[in-house]
């Protein structure tokens, strides 16, 4: 299989397949497609049109109904034998509406009637090349998870910021360096404590895991440094501290900036003598362990702000690991989605709902304030509702029923023109800016880049990256 380069999306490497006999129609239709960006392969007849067709192919057909021989329905009905998930636009100056329903049902992405307005035909070919990308990129990412206990099964994501970020992991598992991962609320944190263990030499080693705000203070001491019998009103037995527990393996520590200070110091001593000592207890116990902690804060502002100790923080940061937010990272937000669907659509036996146009737009332009764990969940009830009570994915997620939102309501070119600012404007951010960078990452000249940003009211709030020429 074709490996999928990083945020896969329509570009100008994407082919776009014409067939259609008619010279002057494929010629129009070529200058329509090219300008859009995109390229082109052209062909008259269905037999040629399915030698340039493969289950790799990255682009869309786009396709006259009445062709020499075979027409443009036995072509749809070809192309779906070979990959139901390729997106065929068929195109006719003869169709009528029993047709088009005939059409959509053989599995057509789109119709479109002659005489048409080029800009539409540029449009959908785009939308039906954006999800073919991501098709491709999730049969990509389904054949790296095949493997249940690999990497990308656990970090699902195809962004720049993800694919480093497992490379990381991969690197410093090999470490007993203590690791401090960053991140807001619902990144996924454990999730990275849990694979620096499971991917290192500690693997066969306990992997135990204790939030500091989860617990009233006055037990996070003996959860964490264990008891004797008769060291407090209630201990009325032994019990051994996930300290001591973790030996041979990985503390995680979440919330970290939440440990009393007093608590800290505790800490800080077991790092650096690797002893701890029980409530009540008069030996110092040995202890092996590698130490990962999280923090949703900035630490250096937990120090500032006095919740963190500065020698701790020296401690616990050898190695800083930092997680982007779900809206930084570009694609992803798809990828998960559809992941997620088929997950809950297995789990509760039923049929996974394919998204709107409307639906996807969300996906892209929404926030999501709670990351990736407010995302699993918007598509579990996704799923849940979706045969008995299907909603659009804005009401599930923000519960407004009684507004919708510009992108619910807008027709196609409101949500492709949401689609493309949420994907530029990310861009921008992500890379401080930087125009160049930006470029590259969506693959796109410069002139047109400029075109967007204008016709969608998007600037350069600050100028980071050196200009690049005008025709480059």
């Amino acid at each position: 299989m074709t490996s999928i380069p990083p945020q896969s999306q329509a570009s100008t490497n994407t082919p776009v397949l014409i067939v259609d006999d008619d010279p002057s129609m494929r010629a129009a239709l070529r200058q329509w497609i090219r300008l859009a960006d995109f390229e082109t392969i052209e062909v008259e007849t269905t037999d040629q049109a399915m030698a340039n067709l493969g289950p790799d192919f990255k682009g869309c057909v786009v396709s006259d109904v009445m062709l020499d021989g075979e027409d443009g329905m036995t072509l749809l009905r070809r192309v779906s034998e070979l990959d139901s998930d390729l997106p065929v636009i068929l195109i006719t100056g003869h169709g009528d509406v029993p047709m088009a329903v005939e059409a959509m049902r053989a599995g057509a992405y789109d119709f479109v009637e002659k005489p048409f307005d080029p800009d539409l035909i540029a449009e959908v070919v785009r939308r039906a090349c954006n999800r073919r990308a991501l098709v491709l990129e999730n049969r990509a990412l389904k054949t790296q998870i095949a493997d249940s206990s690999s990497l990308e099964s656990r970090l699902i994501g195809n962004s720049p910021a993800m694919q480093a970020l497992r490379h990381q992991i991969l690197h410093f598992a090999q470490t007993d360096a203590a690791v401090l991962i960053t991140g807001e609320t619902g990144t996924g944190k454990e999730v990275i404590a849990q694979a620096l263990h499971d991917f290192s030499a500690r693997k066969s080693g306990p992997f135990m895991a204790i939030n500091a705000a989860a617990l009233p203070e006055t037990m996070v001491e003996a959860e964490l440094f264990g008891h004797e019998a008769g060291a407090f009103t209630g201990a009325d037995r032994q019990r051994i501290g996930r300290i001591e527990a973790a030996n041979g393996g990985v503390l995680f520590l979440d919330e970290i900036v939440s440990m009393p200070m007093a608590l800290q110091a505790k800490l800080l001593r077991v790092l650096q003598e690797r002893k701890v000592d029980r409530i009540g207890g008069h030996k110092p116990i040995n202890v092996d362990i590698r130490l990962v902690s999280a923090a949703n804060v900035d630490p250096r502002e937990a120090v500032a702000s006095g919740r963190l100790r500065e020698d701790l923080l020296f401690r616990l940061n050898a190695i800083e690991l930092t997680i982007p937010p779900l809206r930084e990272r570009g694609r992803d937000s798809m990828l998960l989605f559809d992941t997620f669907l088929n997950r809950f659509a297995v789990q509760y036996g039923m049929e996974a709902p394919a998204p709107s146009a409307q639906d996807e737009a969300f996906l892209q332009t929404y926030e999501w304030p709670g990351n990736v764990r407010e995302l699993r969940n918007a598509a579990e009830r996704f799923v849940l509702n979706a045969q008995v009570n299907p909603q659009p994915l804005e009401i599930l997620v923000t519960g407004r029923r009684d507004a919708v939102s510009p992108i619910a309501a807008g027709g196609l070119k409101e949500l492709m023109d949401a689609y493309e600012r949420s994907l530029i404007e990310g861009a921008l951010r992500r890379h401080d800016s930087k125009i160049a960078d930006v470029m590259r990452e969506l693959n796109v000249p410069r002139r047109t880049l400029n075109e967007k940003m204008a016709r969608l009211g998007l600037s350069r709030e600050k100028t980071g990256g050196s200009d690049v020429p005008e025709n480059s």
